[in-house]
């Protein structure tokens, strides 16, 4: 694996090897044998990057690679020109510049290191999702799963939004596939039980003082009575066939999760690669069809996260880690309202990394138990190191350049302070961390 890869997402889930036997999604395992001539980037110099180079295009580009072997995650520097090459192939300038002021901040070379970095210079820049395969007999296909019509659980926690609710409960009053439950945690106050009353679903409501995501998640996956479980965040639209779309694609691609896409009404831009099939990466518990046996291997999820963010993350990860398929569906993508009353945002955080108290721990302490419990602490530490400073953007300027620079400003202005914050943050998660996850079985 790219030293450059590592040093730029040094917390991204393919980087670690599942611990499961047999067949599971892979970016590294391939082999000389199973490619067409031209493939390979012939211009690096070691015959390990033109392999890994494949393999992360191919899988940015939604090729579903599989292995029932071990693969070459391991982290390894190769000689820096195709370290440079590999760089400015699929990242922006700026992480190159970054990528250099790294290596030598580590007493690298400086000769090489600007050698590399200036013969790599005329390297086109190619992105990712430019080549997407596009599986064209999806349309085509014959669902016998679908057309089966097994019970589907749609699983909904809910706090102080009523109005949004009533969008989300009649787009599903829409959905053409019709062989679904609906179950509510509703902990909102003060809790409205004739609300329900207006909507023609099978539903139960669940009435859940304690303002609890995680245990709300958990306890209706014990109630629920599909073998298809489907996450679903209040804050949400979808279209008529979102139901089916999920349950098509995991039909499709013998899958045992489907991730859809969510489309952001606010935030960052949405990804180039949320366009088309591939292995998910992440798990957005928000929209996501689950099979009910995924739960019975590795557990419900980690109530660690109570309050906090990211214990969907976790989960993808245990379901990953476990040899687990997660697709992400851009057939049943979401709307994600993400307004800024109710939900988390009662509970003081706009994302992980982004409390709404300026003085908070940064970033969410539940972001840091979740990296140190599967990656190393140099990864983490990278991790902290590209996202913090770019933490300080308001959450409704994510992702914007103007807005990035002016973080990066202030996050120099204020270093101390923000030092002390990521402290803060990591005891908080050292404590967590002894603790052990709370994760009972299904």
């Amino acid at each position: 694996m790219f030293d450059f890869l590592k040093k730029i997402k040094p917390t991204w889930m393919f980087s670690l090897e599942s611990s499961s036997a047999g067949n599971k999604p892979t970016c590294f395992s391939l082999t000389v044998e199973s490619l067409k001539p031209g493939e390979l980037d012939s211009e690096y110099e070691d015959p390990r990057a033109r392999m890994w180079d494949y393999g992360y295009a191919s899988w940015q580009n939604g090729v579903m690679h599989v292995s029932d072997g071990e693969r070459d995650v391991s982290h390894q520097v190769l000689n820096p020109y195709d370290e440079y090459r590999f760089g400015r192939k699929y990242f922006k300038k700026p992480w190159v510049w970054y990528y250099l002021f790294r290596r030598l901040l580590a007493f690298k070379n400086p000769v090489k290191e600007f050698a590399a970095f200036l013969r790599t210079v005329k390297v086109p820049y190619q992105g990712i999702g430019n080549n997407p395969k596009m599986y064209p007999d999806y349309d085509a296909f014959q669902s016998t799963m679908a057309m089966g019509e097994p019970l589907v659980s749609v699983i909904i926690p809910t706090l102080n939004r009523y109005p949004y609710l009533a969008d989300v409960l009649r787009d599903l009053e829409k959905q053409d596939y019709k062989n679904f439950e609906v179950i509510v945690v509703d902990q909102s106050e003060p809790f409205q039980e004739i609300f329900y009353s207006e909507f023609d679903l099978n539903m139960r409501v669940i009435y859940q003082r304690e303002k609890q995501l995680w245990k709300a998640r958990n306890r209706a996956i014990r109630e629920s009575r599909g073998s298809f479980l489907l996450f679903f965040d209040d804050d949400s639209r979808v279209k008529p066939d979102w139901i089916f779309q999920h349950l098509k694609a995991l039909d499709y691609f013998e899958a045992d999760i489907s991730a859809g896409v969510s489309l952001s009404a606010v935030g960052a831009p949405i990804p180039a690669n949320y366009r088309f099939f591939r292995w998910a990466d992440q798990f957005d518990s928000g929209n996501a069809m689950v099979r009910k046996s995924v739960f019975k291997k590795t557990g419900l999820f980690d109530r660690q996260f109570e309050k906090m963010r990211q214990g969907d993350g976790e989960f993808g990860m245990r379901a990953y880690m476990n040899g687990f398929r997660s697709v992400s569906n851009p057939r049943a993508a979401r709307v994600h309202l993400k307004v800024s009353m109710g939900g988390l945002r009662a509970h003081g955080t706009w994302d992980g990394l982004r409390p709404k108290r300026l003085l908070a721990p940064r970033p969410v302490p539940s972001v840091l138990y979740f990296y140190r419990r599967y990656f190393k602490t140099g990864d983490v530490i990278n991790m902290l190191l590209i996202s913090v400073p770019l933490s300080l953007t308001p959450y409704r300027l994510k992702g914007r350049k103007s807005a990035m620079f002016s973080s990066l400003f202030f996050s120099v202005l204020f270093l101390p302070v923000l030092l002390i914050l990521v402290s803060r943050s990591w005891r908080i998660s050292t404590k967590m961390l002894k603790e052990g996850p709370k994760v009972n079985q299904l």
